[in-house]
């Protein structure tokens, strides 16, 4: 297969066209080219990173628009890749946050993209590098298994209303987790028979991520939860659900914020898409809060990728469409009406973030690009276990069943005991 003379924008594929032959750039007419079959692509996404209509928009509509013989469908269903290997069938891509990338390391299913990249001429230059870094601290010997479409976009999400309730002020950028608690305590109140409450953290990734936290060293499997950066986080928790009135509860502190509007304060990941279907929240955002020797530092890398499956007998048009999500079409589209933060370098692309969004149109979204992310280690095979049972020690020192001490060694034991014992099952 020859590639073709001409200059590609992205990079050339060399199964499409059979290119400018000598006997063209003699006048010579050649004969012309056999449309390619149809092909189907199959995506599988591990949870909900693509809606419907974000897919259709973003991969689906422009890959058939460009490359008319395929056509890209993405899974409904939402079994694990493992249970879907072993029924025998075939995908193309899964979509999932780069920190599973290890838990399905074993499998065998992932290629790497570095080759490919230089056989297609794909540029990788035009990613953030950072955010390739963190995929490749995930692999054995520098492969690049995923390639990173969007980042989460940490931010501190506010309720106007009850602050104007209390007559007190908004949240601004700049605050520390201590002023963050300060803050919450002026609107921490009973009113009419109803609970507000000041923040809410809806995740212990929150804390951890900042600090670059990880609970299992990927390279040791030291289980690293019983120490004191650990202890800096949890205590941060502590005394946010220490506040009279904003106990711990467990739920979905989000659910709170969005639906039931009784949480003043939530700093999260990305909320956007999930504020659009929530009409009439008078609602804004600031920086997230740092910890005071970290500061400006929203959390680690946190991805969404999409990661080519080896066993895909459509390799060249997996590229194809790699080929167009990446362009800078989709990814300026992605960025101004997907709410979907680009892990592109230019920053063009930072600077057209949700401008074709309503629900952002007046918002402080400014302040939220004021923090940067920090590189992330690379994640253990057992790392969505041992979260698990650090989740649950952290909601026991939450609720004061146990101190904070206690927690994290107990947290400490039961990860390495997992630990021991899947590793006796090899």
């Amino acid at each position: 297969m020859k590639r073709s003379l001409l200059a590609p924008i992205l990079f050339t594929f060399v199964i499409a066209f059979t290119g400018c032959s000598k006997s063209q750039e003699a006048g010579v007419t050649a004969p012309p080219q056999k449309p390619l079959d149809p092909v189907t692509i199959r995506v599988h996404q591990l949870g909900g990173y693509f809606t419907e209509q974000d897919f259709d928009e973003l991969i689906a509509q422009p890959v058939k628009k460009k490359y008319p013989h395929l056509t890209v469908t993405m899974d409904k269903t939402t079994e694990d890749l493992p249970d879907l290997l072993a029924k025998g069938e075939a995908i193309d891509f899964l979509v999932t946050y780069h920190g599973r990338l290890t838990a399905y390391k074993e499998l065998g299913v992932y290629l790497d993209l570095l080759p490919l990249a230089k056989q297609y001429n794909f540029d990788l230059s035009r990613f953030d590098q950072g955010a390739l870094d963190t995929i490749i601290a995930n692999s054995d010997k520098g492969e690049l298994y995923a390639l990173p479409y969007a980042n989460n976009l940490n931010g501190l999400y506010y309720n106007k209303d009850i602050f104007d309730k209390f007559g007190a002020p908004y949240p601004t950028d700049g605050m520390l987790w201590e002023d963050a608690i300060e803050l919450a305590k002026k609107v921490t109140r009973m009113d009419n028979q109803t609970q507000y409450r000041g923040i809410e953290i809806d995740d212990i990734n929150r804390l951890l991520f900042p600090l670059s936290l990880n609970i299992v060293e990927a390279k040791t499997d030291k289980v690293m939860v019983n120490s004191d950066p650990y202890k800096r986080a949890i205590g941060i928790a502590k005394q946010i659900y220490s506040i009279p009135g904003n106990e711990y509860i467990g739920g979905s502190p989000i659910d709170r914020f969005l639906k039931d509007r009784t949480v003043a304060m939530i700093p999260t990941i990305n909320l956007y898409l999930r504020i659009r279907q929530t009409p009439g929240l008078n609602w804004d955002v600031a920086q997230f809060p740092s910890y005071k020797e970290k500061p400006n530092v929203y959390g680690m890398y946190d991805l969404h990728c999409m990661i080519p499956m080896v066993a895909s007998k459509n390799r060249d048009d997996q590229m194809r469409v790699l080929e167009v999500l990446f362009s800078e079409e989709v990814q300026m589209v992605m960025s101004k009406k997907s709410a979907k933060f680009p892990v592109m370098k230019d920053p063009k692309f930072r600077q057209a973030f949700g401008q074709d969004l309503p629900e952002l149109k007046g918002k402080h979204i400014e302040g939220v690009l004021k923090s940067k992310t920090e590189l992330a280690p690379p994640n253990s095979l057992y790392y969505a276990k041992s979260l698990s049972l650090l989740n649950a020690e952290y909601a026991n020192i939450m609720k004061n069943t146990k101190d904070m001490n206690t927690g994290l060694r107990d947290a400490e034991e039961q990860i390495k005991q997992y630990i021991v014992t899947e590793k006796s099952k090899k």
